[in-house]
């Protein structure tokens, strides 16, 4: 069903690309976007741990690469998108994706996927979108993403490997020039 999900996620007719590969990166740093000062009200739950296991996957990665991660100032731009569904509903969390109109548009596609199939059985999925963006032209360099089911009481141990499977999933075909 996951897979039925994903391949409506990569084929539904928006005008917002779901994988983009503009070849390869000439990068020698990356920074995350900055998600700039935000009040969280009271009520939120909190995502940051959820934040630091996808950002540490991704660094892992991008090291794997010759890539390195600076605070503030690399040569392209990390940002991402989690998305969180199940059979009625969708969110998105794009603290660090930012305010771009891709985020509704990539949203909308998962909540088609999740709640686009006749399976009546529940299920909770999570896709988690990455862009790779030119720091100095704000080129789309590579986007992809990847969808596994959501499982609730593991331990941050095994959550933070299946984060780190999903982010090599997602950058396995990633190139990088020096």
């Amino acid at each position: 069903m996951l897979v039925l999900a994903a391949v409506a996620l990569a084929t539904a007719g928006c005008s917002t690309p779901t994988r983009v590969d503009s070849g390869p990166i000439r990068a020698h740093t990356f920074s995350f976007m900055d998600p700039g000062p935000r009040q969280r009200p009271a009520y939120a739950d909190n995502s940051q741990p959820i934040h630091a296991m996808i950002q540490q996957a991704i660094a892992t990665n991008l090291t794997t690469h010759g890539v390195t991660r600076m605070d503030k100032g690399g040569d392209v731009t990390v940002a991402y998108l989690l998305i969180i569904g199940d059979n009625a509903s969708t969110i998105s969390i794009n603290e660090y994706f930012g305010l771009r109109d891709d985020a509704a548009n990539l949203q909308d596609k998962a909540h088609e996927a999740y709640t686009g199939n006749a399976n009546p059985n529940h299920f909770e999925a999570g896709t988690l979108v990455i862009d790779i963006i030119d720091a100095k032209t704000y080129k789309l360099l590579k986007r992809g993403y990847a969808t596994r089911p959501v499982l609730r009481n593991i331990s941050n141990e095994a959550r933070a490997a299946r984060i780190q499977e999903a982010v090599d999933d997602i950058l396995r075909d990633l190139r990088v020039e020096r």
